[in-house]
């Protein structure tokens, strides 16, 4: 559990404060450094094209590197930038730090999903890896702390020195951690039918993989449809919610909601993935994600409310999950590998779902229809888990029928 809370920590500096500590400091900001629109559009491409250059690396690359190098790497590079935002005057120099951050973001989740397969037992893995995802739901908790602690004391600025702070401490407990965990040898993965022992995959491998694999394809198509639905989501709600005339304190409310149910749903998730499967515990959150875009679009006043707590409830812990899932049938360099290819999705997925939203945003001068998109993307996924869950379950049938009699 230990290596877990550390991970978590690791992903609050590196998605909470890497990706998205700037966004909640900007207003203050741009009293200082003239920031414009232009600048904002080009910091929304840049950070997920770097996002998706580190996941091409894991990749290609990423088996090539040891784990801990990433984690320390990442750790680093980001307590520099962080430190570094309060000396960087010109909106340029701005721009490239953050795209930094989210391309050391990427690499940094690489690690942990590599670092957990290879480290912790299969009876805890998911539950260890859900753990470690929902660290970017603590760190929407930390942002906003920081929002409301340090920024009216210290102003943006000291909300950078904070945030780099607290990354410093956060290199030096991983790397006490990992001293403390430097004799683990690799955890054999359960039913690993096609990678035996740490062996990892050439790009060529990585492809074939991905396109013959059931695992391998559907973690990835998976990811694609969780981008497609979360990320215009996340990008676009503020938006209908001012559409709708609803308070600012409304907004406020859904992201506090959104973080606290993420914190609390990876524990769960990740311990009901060990014990009872992965494709059970998908088809739960994806039903509680579905329930609450249904809620949603029904009455999106009233619904707006459920709609956050199911998007934490699915969001945080699906990355750890599939983490788990693909594990079970691959080297944990494999699964870092497969992972990286199903981020690179999940980046497509949500390229598409911006566009879409724009589209509809021009054409209706809404983005309601947005909204109903995402519910349908929302019942796919549902159809997809059940899909996959009772060809589990005919498997385990099929297991007990073959099964000798005691």
């Amino acid at each position: 559990m230990g290596i877990a809370l550390v991970m978590a920590f690791n992903q609050v500096v590196s998605h909470g404060f890497g990706l998205f500590l700037f966004a909640a400091l900007l207003p203050s900001m741009q009293s200082d450094i003239e920031i414009e629109a232009w600048h904002l559009a080009i910091i929304g491409a840049g950070t997920q094209a770097s996002y998706l250059m580190g996941a091409a690396l894991l990749g290609s690359l990423g088996h090539k590197v040891r784990s801990e190098v990433l984690l320390f790497g990442s750790g680093l590079t980001t307590a520099i930038i962080l430190f570094g935002m309060l000396f960087l005057k010109m909106p340029e120099m701005v721009i490239a730090g953050l795209c930094l951050m989210s391309l050391s973001a990427a690499l940094c989740w690489g690690g942990i999903v590599e670092l957990i397969s290879r480290s912790s037992s299969p009876s805890n893995k998911s539950m260890y890896l859900s753990i470690a995802s929902s660290g970017t739901a603590w760190g929407y908790g930390a942002n906003g702390l920081i929002m409301l602690l340090v920024l009216p004391a210290w102003g943006w600025q000291g909300g950078w020195v904070v945030a780099g702070g607290v990354a410093l401490t956060c290199i030096v407990t991983t790397l006490i951690a990992l001293s403390k965990k430097s004799k683990v040898q690799f955890v054999a993965p359960e039913n690993n039918t096609f990678i035996g022992g740490g062996a990892a995959l050439d790009t060529r491998g990585l492809i074939k993989t991905i396109v013959n694999e059931r695992v391998a394809r559907t973690s990835c198509l998976i990811l694609f449809l969780v981008g497609l639905s979360t990320m215009p989501f996340s990008t676009w709600l503020n938006t209908y919610l001012a559409e709708l005339e609803l308070a600012t304190s409304i907004a406020g409310a859904v992201w506090l909601l959104v973080g606290v149910s993420g914190m609390l749903s990876g524990l769960w998730v990740g311990k009901l993935s060990d014990k009872k499967g992965a494709s059970l515990s998908l088809l739960l959150i994806f039903l509680c994600f579905f329930i609450g875009n249904a809620a949603f679009a029904f009455d999106p006043v009233n619904g707006v409310l459920v709609l956050a707590v199911m998007y934490g409830l699915m969001y945080f812990p699906v990355w750890g999950v599939l983490a788990g899932w693909v594990n079970r049938s691959y080297s944990s360099k494999a699964t870092m590998q497969v992972n990286g290819a199903g981020m690179i999705a999940f980046g497509i997925g949500g390229i598409v779902g911006n566009l879409f939203a724009g589209y509809v945003q021009s054409q209706w001068s809404s983005v309601a229809g947005l909204f109903d998109g995402i519910l349908l993307v929302s019942l796919i996924l549902v159809i997809l888990a059940v899909k996959l869950f009772m060809t589990d379950l005919s498997k385990k049938v099929i297991d007990i029928t073959l099964a000798p009699d005691a």
